[in-house]
Formats: structure tokens, C-alpha cells, sequence
């Protein structure tokens, strides 16, 4: 039987979005503004990339091309070089909200319809009787930060106060989220785990999607960084995703990344968790040799997200996304006959954009494998077509949303 290999790469809109203006994003477009920015010098620094963007690999696929189909442009340097391979198009949202949850879930057969919880944008940002309750029962000495920030400002401006007072820093955004950040030798590591855990429970009275983990390590002196051992405590879905079929059909499937977190650990078969973009996917392709046929792999790629979406860093972005390129052909080197790949993402986040949180946004859709015929599969109406896709290919029956564009 067929396998399948798909992977998200975190935050890889590609603009468009025809409701983004509710989402205060017209005009985001995360990938044509890194490469309109690479082609204005905007993208060099000293030491990790220069001039414009260079993703062969990619453009080849389709890429450029999904870009112009959603926004009615073609970026700087993305034209196809030469003939296409596989099928291209890109994926409309219909989910309510911008984030991690929604995108994913929507990807594998339920979209959100429900109404997400917020916190204000106010100082403080959390309701006092869940502060107090997560005070009491973490048994803390207090909180710290209790407002919108971004994730690595907020141990910059709180860290040194954190390790004196052991007061962990609680923190949102505009997604549906609380973050709780803690130095792991200090505050510790399963402590900060079980602190969330905590707060899981309580943010379930207000319909908030994730309860984040935020481990740093370093001093007041030498600065803070964020580490590896991030971990999400996420509400499960709604309903059955194409995991929850794939459990039920006796399927193999290999989650890697935070895939596992994003779907609160259930039918997400055999998971592997490294650290960054690169490890990832290394896991994901070595997954791909053992992996049975009529298997599933289901991977994300987060840097892009984490590390220079929300940090506003467009050379970073444009060097993380010609990493990937330059391993798309070691992805094909690892497939069989019969195996398909997708490569999607689940928002934007441009780099460019005001603000440091996602953006909504179209994502593209790019498909092949062996045996999969070079064509345009256009606008497809919803993520779900992606989860779609995969069952038709690894001949399951579908039982969510989405039409195949198989």
C-alpha cells in the first residue's frame, strides 16, 4: 500500500486571505514579502545569508506560482526555472482564528466553527480567580508579567526578577493561549510541566486553545534563552481527525515536532520530538525508512514560527527557508513508489508585519512523489482538502470535511 509524508512548515503563509482584514493582516504575505525584502538587500546579514532568495527546490514545486494564484503577484525570484513537478495550489482557511490549533486541525479534518477564548490586550490581562487559582494550587509565591508580550521580551524584562522571587512569568497574545515561562534549574523543568498542567484545567472554563510551557536557562548576567523543551498542553479536537481514522484503520503513524502536543497526544501514534527545523526533519525522513506501507508521517517544522516569524527577523526567515529547500531533495531521494508528500503550513507570520504575532493567510499546497501527475490543483476551499488527500491516497475512507483533490 501507499504511504504518506506531510509537513507543515509553521507559519509559511503566502498572503491573501480574503477575511484577513478582520484579523487586522490585509495584505500580509509572509513568503512574497521575505522575498520582496531578499530582493531590496533587506535579507542580508553578515554571515548567514546575502542577496535575493534562492529556493530552486521549492519553485520548482510550485511555490512562486501558489503565491501568485493567492495574491495575484509573483515575488521576486520565484518564477519557475524550467519545467514543474507535482501538483500545486494553495489552501483557504475556515477556521475561526490565526493560530497553531486551528491551522492543524483544520489540515487534518476538523475546522474550528466554535469561537476560541481570548484575553484582553489590558494590564493585567488574566482574570484574577484564575491567577489566584493557579497560585494556590501551583503553590507559588506570585506571578509575573500578567499581560501581552512576546515571548523572549518578557524573559528579558522578567528574568532576573523570576530567578530572585521564583515567580514564573504568565503571558499571552492575541492567539488563544496562556504561557507560562520558567527557568529550568531554578524554577525546574517538570515543576514548570506540572504548573501547566494546572493551568490546562483552569483555562478550559475560558475555551482557551493551549496552555505553552516556556523553559529558558542563563543568568542576569550572561542573558536568557529560550530552550528546546517546550511543550504544549493542548485541548483535543473536537471531533476525529484523519489520525483518529488512520488509529482506527490499524494504520502505522509517526508524529514528529510538536504534532503531538498540537493534537493532546491522541492517535498520534509513535511520537518524536527533537529540537529545531533541521532535527525535525531529519526524524521525519528517517521515519520515512521503517515506516510500513500504508504508513503516515505527519511533521512540523516550528522554527519558521518561533524562532523568526514572532521575532520579526527576515533574514532568519529566508535563511530557514533555503535550509528546507536545499533538503527537498534528500526528501525524494527517501521516498518508494507509491509515496506522497505534502508540504503545507498552518498561518502566516510575516516578518515584515507590524506586531509580532501570526498573521492570516492563505498556505500553499505542494504535492509529489512518484506517480503524481504535474498539474495546478488550485484554490482549494479548505485546509481540510489536505487530511483529504492523505486518505484518499493511503485508501482509507474519509470521514471529516475536505474534498480530495486525489
Amino acid at each position: 500500500m501507499p504511504r504518506a509524508l506531510l509537513i507543515v512548515l509553521d507559519s509559511v503563509g503566502i498572503g491573501g486571505a480574503e477575511d484577513a482584514a478582520a484579523y487586522g493582516d490585509a495584505g500580509a504575505d509572509t513568503v512574497g514579502h521575505i522575498a520582496e525584502a531578499c530582493a531590496a538587500g533587506r535579507g542580508d546579514q553578515a554571515g548567514l545569508r546575502q542577496g535575493p532568495i534562492h529556493l530552486p527546490n521549492m519553485t520548482a514545486l510550485g511555490l512562486g506560482l501558489t503565491v501568485e494564484a493567492s495574491t495575484g503577484r509573483l515575488p521576486p525570484d520565484l518564477a519557475p526555472q524550467g519545467a514543474l513537478k507535482g501538483a500545486w495550489g494553495y489552501g483557504v482557511e475556515t477556521s475561526k482564528g490565526k493560530d497553531t490549533p486551528s491551522g492543524h486541525w483544520e489540515i487534518a479534518g476538523v475546522p474550528v466553527t466554535f469561537d476560541w477564548g481570548y484575553f484582553p490586550n489590558t494590564i493585567p490581562t488574566f482574570p484574577e480567580e484564575l491567577t489566584a487559582a493557579l497560585i494556590e494550587r501551583g503553590d507559588l509565591a506570585g506571578l509575573l508579567g500578567n499581560k501581552h508580550a512576546s515571548g523572549t521580551v518578557v524573559i528579558d524584562e522578567f528574568g532576573a526578577e523570576h530567578v530572585r522571587s521564583g515567580k514564573p512569568i504568565v503571558y499571552t497574545s492575541v492567539d488563544s493561549v496562556l504561557q507560562i515561562a520558567a527557568h529550568e534549574e531554578t524554577f525546574g523543568l517538570q515543576r514548570l510541566y506540572d504548573l501547566c498542567q494546572i493551568g490546562r484545567e483552569l483555562c478550559d472554563a475560558y475555551k482557551i486553545g493551549r496552555v505553552i510551557a516556556r523553559p529558558f536557562v542563563g543568568s542576569p548576567e550572561s542573558g536568557f534563552k529560550r530552550t528546546g523543551n517546550r511543550k504544549d498542553f493542548a485541548t483535543p479536537p473536537p471531533a476525529d481527525t484523519i489520525l483518529d481514522t488512520l488509529d482506527m484503520a490499524g494504520r502505522s503513524v509517526v508524529t514528529v515536532g510538536k504534532i503531538g502536543d498540537i493534537f493532546a497526544h491522541r492517535s498520534t501514534g509513535r511520537e518524536v520530538k527533537p529540537n529545531g527545523n533541521e532535527a525535525c526533519l531529519s526524524a521525519a525522513i528517517e521515519a520515512l525508512k521503517d515506516l510500513p506501507d500504508g504508513g503516515f508521517v505527519f511533521a512540523n517544522l516550528v522554527d519558521f514560527d518561533s524562532e523568526f516569524g514572532h521575532r520579526r527577523d527576515i533574514p532568519g526567515y529566508a535563511a530557514a527557508l533555503e535550509a528546507f529547500d536545499r533538503r527537498v531533495p534528500e526528501i525524494e531521494a527517501a521516498l518508494r513508489d507509491g509515496d506522497l508528500v505534502i508540504i503545507t503550513a498552518d498561518h502566516g507570520n510575516d516578518p515584515s508585519w507590524q506586531g509580532s504575532d501570526h498573521t492570516r493567510e492563505h498556505v500553499p499546497i505542494l504535492s509529489f512523489g512518484q506517480g503524481v501527475t504535474q498539474r495546478p490543483i488550485g484554490r482549494r476551499k479548505s485546509f481540510a482538502d489536505i487530511g483529504a488527500s492523505v486518505l484518499t491516497h493511503l485508501r482509507v475512507p474519509n470521514k471529516g470535511k475536505g474534498t480530495s483533490w486525489l
